[in-house]
């Protein structure tokens, strides 16, 4: 459920201030609204000025929920062409790249290993991810159904999940500790269900998605 607020200040300034510090979310991830704002007159000129806002958390919209009825053929075409555009993808790369792909559970899975293949992995798997959502859209040009497709380098998604379970159990223990509630930098669909699924049997905390992508985050509080 959206969080929403009543804050107060001097000015319309002040109030917003005060009520983005106390629901601890970005400004653009809330919806502002200005409920009072006294304004002095000649009569009261001594009595302080009061400006009241009413600040909300943004509903996320919710994608489109669909079964996953991919059938054999689909997932063997989709790997098929995945393949095509890899070996040459891979061929035009100055460093060295090997591929494995299979498809597991209705999946396909895409390892890639080399040596100083970094560069395709990017910072903090920018890169990983957009090359990630090429083969996605390869693997789904001719499929009626949704493909699923995964895509690791150099085991990177392996090593962040050890990195996201540290900061989510980190950022636990100072919801636990305070009260109050953290919002977590933007971050991929991938790590959000690693951070959700780390806290989910943690008795004294609960975590949420909010905003919408590239710019959407977990926020976790206090049961």
């Amino acid at each position: 459920m959206a969080k929403t607020i009543i804050s107060e200040g001097k000015t319309t300034t002040e109030a917003i201030e005060k009520g983005l510090k106390a629901i601890n979310l970005p400004r653009e991830l809330v919806e502002i609204k200005v409920l009072e704002e006294n304004k002095k007159s000649f009569f009261d000129i001594l009595a302080p000025k009061i400006v009241k806002v009413e600040i909300k958390e943004k509903e996320a919209k919710k994608p489109e929920e669909f079964e996953i009825e991919t059938t054999v053929e689909e997932l063997e075409t989709a790997k098929s062409n995945v393949e095509e555009f890899l070996k040459e993808f891979l061929s035009k790369l100055p460093e060295k790249a090997q591929y494995t792909i299979e498809i597991k559970e209705k999946c396909i899975y895409i390892s890639l290993n080399g040596k100083n293949i970094g560069n395709l992995i990017g910072y903090r798997g920018e890169a990983l991810y957009a090359l990630e959502n090429i083969l996605k859209t390869i693997a789904n040009k001719n499929s009626e159904n949704r493909v699923i497709l995964r895509l690791d380098i150099e085991d990177y998604k392996q090593k962040r999940v050890k990195t996201l379970e540290e900061l989510a159990n980190k950022k636990a223990k100072i919801v636990e500790k305070t009260g109050k509630l953290i919002t977590l930098e933007p971050m991929q669909a991938y790590e959000r269900k690693v951070i959700h699924s780390i806290l989910q049997n943690n008795p004294n905390v609960e975590t949420r998605s909010i905003g919408q992508e590239p710019k959407r985050r977990i926020v976790i509080s206090k049961k």
